[in-house]
């Protein structure tokens, strides 16, 4: 009827402490997604704009941000990401600024508004990271792929 079979992978290979550990690290992923959703919250913001501007903020590659890469970074559609960008403008946190070399993409700018925003929030999410990051380490944790 539409069920899926399970794929035919050797369970014996698969410890019950593989089980545990898979178990705590997304637990504790949830933890924080959740405190981080209320510190958003917390401060007027909802979550997935504090997530973009934190993706626009910490873009790893050195040059400006598009919104196609935002919408990779936060893995949603790119008209989604159209659509939080027309947001966070309205509400000042962002400006679009046109890429001079091509005037069809813009560059997604953060304002001082977003800036202070993000200070705030990520003295709050450095000290959570800090408090769950022992519990972290303490997951054991395959070597080179395997137990």
């Amino acid at each position: 009827m539409g069920e899926k079979t399970p794929p035919n992978l050797p369970c014996s290979t698969i410890s019950r402490e593989d089980y545990r550990a898979l178990s705590e690290f997304r637990y504790l992923l949830r933890r924080f997604l959740e405190f981080s959703q209320q510190a958003a919250r917390g401060v007027g913001l909802q979550p997935r704009q504090h997530q973009a501007m934190l993706a626009i903020k910490g873009f790893p590659e050195d040059r400006p941000v598009t919104i196609g890469d935002l919408a990779e970074r936060l893995r949603i559609r790119h008209h989604s990401a159209v659509e939080l960008v027309d947001r966070l403008s309205e509400a000042n946190l962002v400006v679009r600024e046109p890429d001079p070399a091509d005037q069809r993409r813009v560059f997604l700018v953060l304002t001082t508004k977003a800036d202070a925003y993000l200070a705030k929030l990520a003295h709050t999410h450095l000290d959570e990271l800090s408090r769950i990051g022992p519990l972290l380490k303490r997951i054991p944790v395959r070597e080179g792929g395997k137990r």
